[in-house]
Parts: C-alpha cells; sequence; structure tokens
C-alpha cells in the first residue's frame, strides 16, 4: 500500500503555502493498492486544540484513489498542523511530514507522527513595503567603509587606529590581554556621503547601516546611546545630511536596532562611568533601573550570553518601551524623522514577541512605509527560541528577516556539497511556509558581518574550525584555485539577483574581498585594489534585476534540477526570463521544458547566445561553475 500526499502540489493542496485567515484549504490524500479503507481522517491542530474531519473519495487516476477534505482556516493568525491517519483493514497508518519538516512528500509513521505539516495562517491585512520588495540593498559596516575626512573623527585616546589596509585584530593579546574590539580604521558618515555616487551606479537603491549610536567598540552592538551618533562616524546633522543626499539619488537608509542589550560603558548602566549620567549599575534610584536583570546588585547581572560588556535588557520594561518604542520621542521615531527609512532588529529572535508587535505598530504609526527586517538565522515562520515558538510572520510583527537559510544554500550548492534537488526543496520549503509579500521581500544575502565573505565561503577554504585564528589572518585563496571560485560568485551573484527577494550585497563583496568570519570578514573595503571584473559582473547583475519587474514580484517556478544543474524561470503577465546555473565539475546539457509559458525562442541577457524551439523545448549547456540567463523573445 502507497500513501501519498505532497503539500507542494495543487493535487493535493490548495491553495498553496500561507495563506490568510479565514481562507478554506482542500486537502487531499492519495491511496495506491490499498483497498477500500474503513476510515480516513484528517487530524490538525489550532493552538492547542486537535481537531480532526473525514476524508471522502473523489476521484481515481493513475490507479491512485484520491480522497479530500476541506478545512476553514482560523479566523486569528497563527500555525495550523497537520496529519493523516488511515485505518485499513490491516490496521492504521498514518502520513505526516518528512523528517526534516520540510514539507513536499511526506511519510508513513506506525503512530501519530511528530512531524507534521505546517500552514501558516496570517492577517490578510498583512503588508511589506513596496519599495522594499523593489530595492537591491548594500549593506555597510562604517568604520570600515570610506574616510571622508583627514585623519580619525571623535578625539578618542582610549582606541586603537590601525592602518587601513592592516588585519583587523582577533585575539586578546593585541589589544593588551582582554579582547576590547576598540581597534578602529576610521570610516565615517562622510565617507559614506562621498562614496554615494559609486553605489548609485553600482544600482543600489538601500543602504543597511551597522549600528552607528554612540558605543565604546568598533562594531557598535555595546550601545552606548541611542540618541547619538557615534562621534566616530559624525554628527546627528551628517546623518540627517546622509539621508537627504541619498535620498537624492533614489537611495534610503536602513538603520540597526539593538535592543536586546547595551553596552556596560553606556549612558544607562554606566559601570565606567564614563556618562554624566546615574545608570542602574551606579545607583538603584536610577531611571534604567529596571531596565536590566540583577541577581545580586551591582556585580551580578544577566548579560547576553554571558558577556558583562553587554548587560541584557528586561524589553517589557515600562520605562524602556516608553523610551525605545512608544515616547512621544521614542528612538524608533526619532531616527525615522531624521530620515531613516526603517530599521533591522538585531537578535530578534530575543525579543519578546510583544516588544516587536508594538514595534510595528510604532513604527507603522510614525511611517507606514518604513521597513521592519529581523535577523533570524532559520525558518522564521516555525522559529522556537527559548522554548517559545516566535511570532514573526504573522502580520503584526516583520517585513522581513535577513535570509540565512538561501545562503547556506547556495553556499553548500556551490561547493557540491548538496544537489540541485536539495538547493531546490530548501528553496521551497521558505516559499511554502511564508507569506508571499515576505517571501519577495526577505533580505538575500551571500555575505554578512557575522559570516564568511562569499568568495572565500564557496572556495576550497579549509573549514574555520579546523585551523587557528592565525591561519584565518592569513589566509587567501590560491592563485590556481583562484578562477573557480570566482566563477562560482559570479553564479552565486545572479541566483542573489534574480531569486524571489531582495538582494543585498556586503560591501566589498562585489571588489573581491576575501575572508573569514568575523572580525575576518570585516577587513576595509579596497578601494585601490578593486577587482574589476566581479564589480563589473555585480552592475551587470544588478542592472538586470533593476531592469525587469518580473524580478520583483514575478512568479517563480524551477524548470529543472539535476544533480548540480539548476534552471528557474520568473515570469508575468509581460516577461518571461529562464536562469540556469551549474555548479557541477564539468559542462551539463539541461533539457527545459518551457511550452506551458509560452515560451518558443530565448536570447542571453550576458552574451551573444540564441535559441528557437517550435515546441518550446530546449537543449542548453551551461559550463561547470556557470550561470545563464535567457529572456523569451
Amino acid at each position: 500500500m502507497d500513501i501519498e500526499h505532497d503539500s507542494r502540489l495543487e493535487l493535493y493542496r490548495a491553495p498553496f503555502g500561507a495563506v490568510p485567515a479565514g481562507t478554506v484549504v482542500r486537502l487531499r490524500l492519495g491511496l495506491r493498492d490499498a483497498g477500500l479503507p474503513r476510515a480516513l481522517k484528517l487530524k490538525y491542530s489550532v493552538g492547542e486544540t486537535l481537531l480532526e474531519k473525514t476524508l471522502y473519495y473523489v476521484f481515481e487516476a493513475g490507479g491512485c484513489c484520491f480522497y479530500e477534505t476541506e478545512v476553514a482556516m482560523p479566523l486569528s493568525p497563527g500555525l495550523v498542523w497537520y496529519y493523516f491517519e488511515a485505518d485499513m483493514e490491516d490496521g492504521a497508518a498514518f502520513y505526516g511530514n518528512n523528517a526534516e519538516d520540510s514539507g513536499g512528500k511526506g511519510a508513513v509513521y506506525e503512530t501519530a507522527p511528530e512531524h507534521r505539516y505546517q500552514i501558516t495562517v496570517y492577517d490578510p491585512a498583512y503588508q511589506t513595503p513596496e519599495w522594499f520588495r523593489k530595492a537591491v540593498v548594500y549593506q555597510i559596516f562604517p568604520d570600515r567603509f570610506y574616510n571622508g575626512a583627514e585623519g580619525f573623527l571623535g578625539n578618542r585616546t582610549d582606541i586603537v587606529k590601525r592602518g587601513w589596509d592592516e588585519t583587523p585584530y582577533y585575539k586578546a593579546e593585541q589589544f593588551g590581554g582582554t579582547y576590547l574590539a576598540n581597534d578602529f580604521f576610521g570610516g565615517n558618515l562622510r565617507g559614506i556621503m562621498k562614496k554615494l555616487p559609486y553605489l548609485k551606479e553600482l544600482g543600489i537603491s538601500a543602504i543597511y547601516l551597522n549600528p552607528i549610536f554612540k558605543a565604546y567598540s568598533n562594531h557598535k552592538y555595546d550601545t552606548g546611546d541611542y540618541k547619538e551618533i557615534d562621534p566616530m562616524f559624525g554628527t546627528e546633522e551628517e546623518f540627517r545630511a546622509l539621508c537627504e543626499k541619498a535620498g537624492a539619488l533614489g537611495i534610503r537608509i536602513i538603520l540597526d536596532g539593538v535592543f536586546n542589550h547595551t553596552g556596560s560603558n553606556s549612558r544607562y548602566f554606566n559601570k565606567d562611568g564614563a556618562y554624566d549620567s546615574v545608570g542602574a549599575y551606579q545607583s538603584q534610584d536610577s531611571p534604567y533601573y529596571e531596565w536590566y536583570k540583577f541577581e545580586q546588585w551591582p556585580d551580578q547581572y544577566e548579560a547576553w550570553w554571558g558577556m558583562p560588556t553587554l548587560p541584557h535588557i528586561e524589553e517589557e520594561a515600562p520605562s524602556f518601551q516608553e523610551y525605545i518604542l512608544t515616547g512621544a520621542d521614542a528612538v524608533i521615531k526619532r531616527w525615522l524623522k531624521l530620515g531613516a527609512s526603517g530599521w533591522r532588529l538585531d537578535v530578534v529572535d530575543e525579543l519578546p514577541d510583544s516588544f516587536v508587535k508594538t514595534l510595528r505598530r510604532e513604527v507603522k504609526r510614525q511611517d507606514p512605509d518604513a521597513v521592519i527586517i529581523g535577523e533570524v538565522w532559520e525558518d522564521a515562520s516555525n522559529k522556537i527560541s527559548y522554548g517559545v515558538r516566535r511570532e514573526y510572520f504573522l502580520g503584526q510583527e516583520l517585513d522581513s528577516v535577513m535570509n540565512y537559510p538561501l545562503r547556506d544554500a547556495i553556499v553548500r550548492f556551490a561547493r557540491g556539497e548538496i544537489d540541485a534537488r536539495g538547493f531546490d526543496h530548501r528553496i521551497m520549503r521558505l516559499k511554502e511556509n511564508y507569506p508571499a509579500l515576505a517571501f519577495y521581500a526577505l533580505l538575500n544575502l551571500l555575505s554578512s558581518h557575522d559570516v564568511e565573505r562569499i568568495l572565500t565561503a564557496v572556495s576550497n577554504a579549509p573549514d574555520k574550525h579546523s585551523i587557528t585564528k592565525d591561519a584565518q589572518a592569513a589566509y587567501r585563496i590560491p592563485e590556481e584555485e583562484y578562477p573557480a571560485a570566482l566563477d562560482r560568485v559570479k553564479a552565486a551573484v545572479v541566483l542573489q539577483m534574480l531569486l524571489p527577494g531582495v538582494p543585498c550585497v556586503y560591501y566589498g563583496d562585489e571588489a573581491g574581498m576575501q575572508g573569514y568570519a568575523d572580525p575576518f570578514c570585516r577587513g576595509t573595503f579596497p578601494w585601490d585594489n578593486i577587482n574589476r571584473e566581479l564589480l563589473e559582473w555585480h552592475k551587470t547583475a544588478i542592472a538586470l534585476r533593476n531592469g525587469a519587474a518580473v524580478f520583483t514580484d514575478g512568479a517563480f517556478e524551477t524548470v529543472y534540477k539535476i544533480g548540480g544543474g539548476y534552471a528557474f524561470i520568473r515570469y508575468d503577465a509581460a516577461e518571461r526570463y529562464l536562469v540556469m546555473v551549474n555548479f557541477s565539475q564539468e559542462p551539463q546539457w539541461m533539457r527545459i521544458d518551457a511550452a506551458r509559458f509560452g515560451v518558443t525562442a530565448i536570447e542571453n541577457c550576458l552574451c551573444a547566445e540564441e535559441y528557437a524551439s517550435e515546441d518550446g523545448i530546449f537543449y542548453v549547456e551551461v559550463p561547470q561553475n556557470w550561470v545563464k540567463v535567457f529572456k523569451a523573445v
């Protein structure tokens, strides 16, 4: 006996994927060589309540008998989980999600399965900013991008000033025995303003800035004052000028909000007495005392991942919420008024759902078009953090998350660690679980300030856990291996630009920067040593995306997935594009059936190459580690 259900096929589940609250979903189960079942039940849970419905016979096709039922999704957003129970003459069988909980084809179980299918039910009013879905984002680590001044700003005497081409410090002895992250290279807001024409020419329409508020460290994730630009980066007036000058070029500014913790050296905690305030460390009468959780005041307190320089915030403290979210001059509103177009939320999975919902409400009241992006490293639709199922895409939380699952899939595919089917499976999992407007707004990155540079990641570089920090600092891709790595990056960039979502270029990736994870991925931009070939490739790929609306909101379907060969089509009523990539170690011929899309002729967007086919079937050879993009003509 065979039991069949595939949550990605309309034959079995319609409509596909996440649905608005109240939607009626049709679910089918197929039985082959099973005889007449005594009963077929759909078991589904809404909240903590397990419900059931009977499936009834509807038709037979190809020797498979299909049974179906319809279920009205709850009127309140949430996750619905389901599986099937088949009562047969020889006993009961159960059918649930596969062991990876990734949707699509499932598996048969002897008992009620823990692995159940997911339906994301979201608020019908949920929207994501249209401008953001159309954007190409550029992420900047401010200290390392460009120094637009003479020397260092800020007049600090407690920092280590570094030469622009030097390697960031990475071990405690370089700081005198304690890792302080206070080595600076001099990048600032003036530098970003001076390079706006460069970013415009690249095709960028939004800049995501790592934290720019006053703090001790070079990374600024140890916030010292949420309402002051760090003097080493510039002034409030310069921030306003940056937003105005960028806006005149069609470029928006997105800020990084660190609301889970502050620095111990901050206006609010003031452990070092560096601020003219009464911090929580100094007095239990401090206006900020309720922001922190002390086990024994003042020296025993809850800290982020146990780091004493990062005391954890009690985000639900009323005075903290007023200061950050709800007050007339609350932090999130203040910087939107000064020109920002949204927020990226650091470690959003460590912020209470209630905090995130309040943040969305207040941000959207201030600017309905502002974007809210969360740092989530997994599937954000069902993320469990600290034992709590988080709510990010039900309509009252985030617009987007950093798409680390896609980044991981691209890197593993490029390195040959997964094949095309595995790659497609990972994309389809997100497409199935996320509301469409969230899926098309995902921040698609290849590198970031927390992971290896894409050029290093797709090369044959040793695993970071297998070599020392000294070896990581010194590592550069060997000359003989560089061309293959460069080709993989080029192919990866095209995937990043043309798959659904919002591409985000990490500063310097387009220039050929290499490096392992933090701090080696945070080197300075090599303005005097740019890989021009890779830069021009980025411009071409970005222009492709910016030049066709289909890459913003057009439909997406996979049309080939064999071995290292993968192809998909993006289409709408006006345009159709075929994208083919080959990450195998030899050229691969791909048979692309585009008949049902009405495609009979295609031309390559990257070189002079054309194909015609009366029946809509194309045979295309794609070289190893390469990509081709065709437009239907």
